[in-house]
């Protein structure tokens, strides 16, 4: 058998009979099957109510050796709560709390078109609420005894064509508004504002690529890269993408030459996205 059957399915329904814990998941690169062989197990561990975390601590020494420890809920911030960080035999296996009230609020939400981008540790761009729904929807389920992550999971494979709406067209609009206000900084040489508008208005257009081909985008780590490899996406997206934040510069030439890389890029985006 290999480390998932062997190691992660016993694992995840010993989680399972931890206070509070009502599933596992196995997340990330590992359950898209986009990993490498140096990628970790990311295994998303769901809950309701009260978590035991005293209880996570002690199955996490048990299996994975003393001064291992998991997390109180909330102590890595607001939207990834908590977890641990954890070794196997060689292999890193990352514990991370999932609140699944949370997550089906998040869910109808999305489903009106309602979402938000918001302030993480380890997310310089924001973590995107909705993706919980795409987490759960690309998983592989190890264990869910009550059979709740399934019927979310199922419900999650379909995107709602309200939330494509909305990060397309809130998106592209955040996307060109911030180049606008880029392009009001440039004249006093303020790189590190530019920075920020461009590589906002970059990940803006991922999202919207995205959602316009009906794609969960969970984190702007690899989004770029992501987002050119989409049939919808125009045409060089990437290297233009990196270009406008590689080639930035510090000068008032440079700035302009790459928010001009940038707006083209925005206006390239929304043509790409049509909606009826």
């Amino acid at each position: 058998m290999d480390f998932q059957d062997a190691v992660l399915r016993p694992l995840a329904e010993r989680l399972c009979r931890v206070d509070g814990v009502v599933g596992v998941t196995l997340g990330g690169s590992r359950a898209r099957g986009t990993h490498t062989a140096e990628s970790d197990y990311d295994l998303g561990v769901y809950y309701r109510g009260a978590l035991d975390t005293d209880g996570l601590t002690a199955l996490a020494q048990e299996w994975a050796g003393a001064g291992t420890s998991a997390t109180r809920t909330g102590e890595w911030g607001p939207w990834v709560d908590g977890g641990a960080w954890l070794s196997y035999d060689g292999r890193a296996v990352d514990w991370l709390y999932r609140d699944l009230d949370r997550v089906a609020a998040v869910w109808r939400d999305a489903q009106q078109g309602m979402y938000g981008f918001h302030a993480q540790t380890g997310h310089p761009f924001g973590f995107a609420d909705f993706a919980y729904a795409g987490e759960l929807a690309s998983a592989v389920i190890l264990a869910d005894p009550s059979g709740q992550l399934g019927e979310f999971r199922a419900d999650m494979q379909h995107y709602p064509d309200a939330l494509r709406d909305a990060l397309v067209r809130r998106g592209l609009w955040e996307a060109e508004f911030v180049t606008v206000l880029a392009r009001k900084a440039i004249p006093r040489a303020d790189t590190t504002y530019v920075a920020g508008c461009l590589f906002r208005a970059v990940c803006l257009c991922a999202h919207a690529l995205h959602a316009h081909a009906r794609r969960w985008l969970i984190s702007e780590k690899g989004a770029v890269a992501a987002a050119g490899a989409l049939p919808n996406a125009p045409a060089d997206f990437s290297a233009r993408a990196h270009a406008v934040l590689g080639r930035l510069g510090t000068t008032p030439d440079e700035l302009t030459a790459a928010l001009t890389l940038a707006e083209h890029l925005v206006a390239d985006t929304r043509d790409a996205c049509p909606l009826t």
